[in-house]
């Protein structure tokens, strides 16, 4: 195995775990959510088919790899395709979070749900890290984009968890869907980029490729 295939094989588990964790996650969320009375637990599982989404797409990119020849062609594709994912994500934000601030929803306290909060924020950075590393190495800027999702996933987690703490002691069950929207715009414009096909949020994966397009041209 050469060493491009190695790191390649390396993306491929990665997304694999991520498949794993979000459907978990999914269920868990949906479950608790129905039990508890939640539309935010549920939505928050519904974010997580999302996720499950972006990362069959960058298993079909990652599987294509060993195919030179069609290996950008599905790069873009693929990228254009996690941008979607990042709309469909900013779209579920905005629309949880304004529900919560029309209906004075505070987060929901079940003790399920919180604990997969804070396993998430746990697992997330430390896979999105993972991920950005492959990404660097194999120069994908889909991968690269995906990795920015999870790393999304993370911050809603956290938001989640401050907004049940703010919301307790101090009374602010305000915080969680203001916070969300905050980070809307981010979002969205991650996942502009990625339709445009120019999203890229490493400066050392940018130079990268960069520097192939300009040799591949030239």
């Amino acid at each position: 195995m050469t060493t491009r295939e190695a790191r390649v094989a390396r993306g491929v588990r990665l997304e694999y775990l991520t498949v794993a964790w979000n459907l978990l996650e999914a269920f868990i969320a949906i479950l608790s959510g129905v039990i508890a009375g939640s539309i935010a637990l549920v939505g928050f599982g519904l974010d997580s088919m999302i996720e499950v989404f972006s990362g069959g797409v960058l298993l079909w990119r990652l599987r294509s790899d060993l195919h030179p020849e069609s290996r950008e062609r599905t790069e873009r594709m693929a990228l254009r395709l996690v941008g979607l994912s990042f709309l469909s994500l900013g779209a579920y934000v905005t629309f949880e979070a304004m529900e919560a601030l029309v209906r004075h929803e505070a987060p929901a306290k079940s003790i399920p749900g919180v604990a997969l909060a804070i396993a998430s924020v746990i697992v997330m950075p430390l896979l999105a890290r993972a991920k950005r590393k492959v990404a660097r190495d194999i120069e994908s800027r889909a991968l690269q984009a995906d990795s920015r999702q999870t790393d999304f996933c993370a911050y809603l987690s956290a938001i989640l968890l401050i907004g049940l703490t703010l919301n307790g002691v101090v009374g602010w069950w305000w915080a969680d869907p203001f916070a969300a929207l905050i980070m809307v715009p981010f979002i969205v414009r991650e996942g502009i980029k990625a339709i445009q096909g120019v999203a890229c949020c490493d400066d050392a994966l940018c130079g990268t490729v960069a520097h192939t397009e300009q040799r591949s041209k030239g």
